[in-house]
């Protein structure tokens, strides 16, 4: 089935240029389009996107109160971020808020192409300087007690934890271990249940803090 988009910015001529760039994507759909976030909440329901190209500022209702409804009322929609803030602690705010994917304004259409790709997936789309970054300032929020649940991990699964924690996906995570990708999943089925993260990203911090700590 086709992926279903829904494109939120203010901008007409944002949306219309993303719109083009998109429908011309094999086994993709633009669903819909809206303007600021009440119109996105609107268009949730009526539409049933699978992901969601959201911009920050808008007016009235902006992308961070669209991604803290779409939290707190736990839709599956997958987010992608798609913004020209170069803020740093935006990026960590939408990440907190739960996107799946951020993409800067000035990037390439490829590198939006591919933040759609994993998200829609269940992979998270950050480049390497902003998952670093992110990653760091909320390891270091992390509580102690949540850390220490990495050492419940085989070694096995410790390694798996740590390459997650490196942006890698399960395919990459399969080969660099020589292992099936089918295993490596069970093994995350196993390391979310003992560690209590709820996703990858969870993880991904939990075993950072590990990691900075032993450094």
């Amino acid at each position: 089935m086709a992926v279903r988009i829904l494109l939120v910015d203010d901008h007409p001529i944002v949306r219309q240029g993303l719109r083009t760039l998109l429908e011309g994507r094999s086994g993709w759909q633009v669903v819909g389009e809206a303007s600021d976030g009440i119109e996105a909440f609107d268009k949730f329901d009526a539409l049933q996107p699978d992901v969601v190209v959201l911009d920050l500022f808008m007016p009235g209702t902006d992308g961070f109160e669209v991604l803290r409804v779409m939290e707190k009322a736990g839709l599956r929609v997958a987010s992608v971020v798609l913004t020209a803030s170069e803020s740093h602690p935006d990026y960590v705010q939408v990440v907190r808020l739960g996107a799946r994917g951020l993409v800067l304004k000035g990037d390439t259409p490829e590198k939006l192409f591919s933040a759609i790709r994993a998200v829609a997936s269940g992979e998270l789309a950050f480049s390497d300087e902003v998952a670093h970054g992110v990653l760091t300032a909320m390891s270091q929020e992390t509580h102690e007690e949540r850390a220490s649940n990495l050492h419940r991990l085989s070694e096995r699964e410790r390694q798996i934890a740590y390459l997650v924690a490196r942006g890698m996906k399960n395919r990459d995570i399969a080969q660099q271990l020589t292992i099936s990708e089918n295993t490596v999943k069970r093994h995350l089925q196993s390391i979310f249940s003992k560690t209590g993260a709820k996703d990858r990203l969870e993880l991904a911090v939990l075993a950072l803090s590990e990691i900075s700590s032993a450094a």
